[in-house]
């Protein structure tokens, strides 16, 4: 008896027959696979292009109106400093924020603030005082408790500088004309910087070439965000039309660079993007019926006085959109893979496959809403606790706008996923031609 055994899957960059890109057994393809998924992807990729050149940006400047200053929401200058001496003294006997070019003289005195010594980038020195929890009784309305507390720790809400700490300042001119220097942020370029270091040296460490080809497409998904979403959306076009085009703009080289050119990585993405376009469809089913505007979070307010004719419903639906990529990729791809995987063992048809693949889907679909559900409560875990202290009834909690975009995040991100799993699988089953166990005497 013999027994025919399957063909390799095809490269998409081969004319003859290729070797395949992933792992497990070889498989056949149905002989429509290739054309078919060839015309549809590049179908969508000359649509994304006429979408790009249609809503590409002017990157023109875009200076703020002169009437907004630092002290509205307006533009903040800074400047860098590094904190030199540190001791305490009394409140009243500092004068903080004013530069001078000698190391400014302060007498200790035991009072009640931290008084922080900074030299600027300009190696002229200021003082930022810092009021601590001695300044504070504890007695009398509005009067935070100070039991349990470091008495020389700043009082809630100051930060708790140290020598060597690098700074930024902001800087407000008086009407005298005399700069103010008040602490603004720390500067962490240096950690960001070693903290990505580490995050790219773990994964090409592990998943070798497939982790640089994936890093690379990260970097490519970031170059787009900043390069054509946020400058487009800036010269007023529509917000989700921008982040649809974005978000496929950013799963083609993704998809194909992470995983290769392959037809189970082009039967991912052709399930990835229709998972896209429904996930846009329930973004806006969402905003519309839960009445969502945005003004909520104090960046959008801030953002509707700079830009006024930005949509803010518009922008929640763009958020909606991107924050589903990540979870279809994962999802779509493993769907995709185990799939062609079933379909490649002997005596399997495209039915079995589907419901081989879909039983794996299903447990990948429970795991990843676990992991969309905790990643959005762990965001709003502040806002949580606040409206825990303030004993706001759950009720209230959960319709509150701040809660129910996270609530409608992962309703719409979780709707998305599970769609796409029967939605990537069909596909993969239709690309398939079933083996068998045809033998001859």
């Amino acid at each position: 008896m013999s027994h025919r055994l399957p063909e390799p899957e095809p490269d998409l960059t081969s004319h003859g027959h290729g070797h395949s890109h992933g792992s497990g057994p070889v498989k056949n393809l149905a002989r429509y696979a290739r054309p078919v998924v060839m015309a549809l992807l590049i179908l969508s990729a000359l649509g994304v292009v006429i979408g790009a050149f249609a809503l590409w940006p002017s990157h023109s400047d875009r200076p703020l109106p002169p009437e907004f200053t630092a002290s509205d929401g307006g533009p903040i200058q800074t400047v860098e400093a590094t904190v030199v001496s540190q001791i305490r003294a009394d409140c009243t006997s500092l004068t903080p924020g004013i530069a001078t070019e000698d190391f400014p003289a302060i007498h200790p005195g035991g009072g009640d603030c931290s008084a922080s010594v900074v030299q600027l980038e300009s190696g002229e020195y200021a003082v930022l005082s810092i009021p601590t929890n001695r300044t504070q009784t504890g007695e009398g309305p509005g009067r935070p408790s100070t039991e349990g507390l470091d008495p020389d720790a700043p009082i809630a809400g100051q930060p708790h500088l140290r020598v060597d700490d690098e700074l930024r300042l902001s800087v407000m001119t008086d009407p005298a004309g005399t700069a103010r220097y008040a602490f603004y942020d720390y500067r962490r370029g240096i950690g960001l910087i070693l903290w990505a270091i580490a995050f790219v040296v773990a994964v090409i460490a592990v998943a070798t070439w497939r982790g640089l080809r994936a890093v690379i497409g990260l970097a490519f998904a970031f170059a787009v965000l900043g390069y054509f979403t946020l400058p487009s959306i800036l010269d007023g076009h529509s917000v989700v039309a921008v982040a649809i085009v974005s978000s496929a703009a950013i799963l083609y080289p993704v998809l194909f660079l992470a995983h290769g050119f392959t037809m189970r990585t082009s039967s991912a993405l052709l399930g990835t993007l229709i998972s896209l376009a429904l996930a846009a469809g329930l973004s806006y089913a969402a905003v519309q019926s839960l009445t969502l505007t945005g003004l909520s979070g104090e960046s959008t307010r801030t953002l509707q006085l700079y830009q006024g004719s930005i949509s803010l419903s518009g922008l929640l639906l763009a958020g909606f959109v991107i924050g589903t990529l990540g979870v279809l990729n994962d999802v779509t791809i493993t769907q995709a893979s185990t799939t062609f995987e079933l379909a490649s063992l002997p005596g399997q048809t495209r039915l079995s496959a589907f419901r081989g693949a879909m039983r794996v889907g299903r447990d990948h679909i429970a795991s990843t809403v676990y992991t969309l559900v905790f990643a959005y409560a762990g965001s709003a875990l502040p806002l949580l606790l606040l409206f825990s202290v303030a004993g706001q009834p759950i009720a209230g909690l959960l319709s509150g706008e701040e809660i129910a975009i996270e609530l409608a995040r992962t309703f719409v991100g979780g709707i998305a996923l599970a769609m796409s799993v029967p939605l990537t699988t069909a596909i993969a089953a239709a690309l398939v031609a079933p083996t068998t166990k045809a033998a001859t005497s």
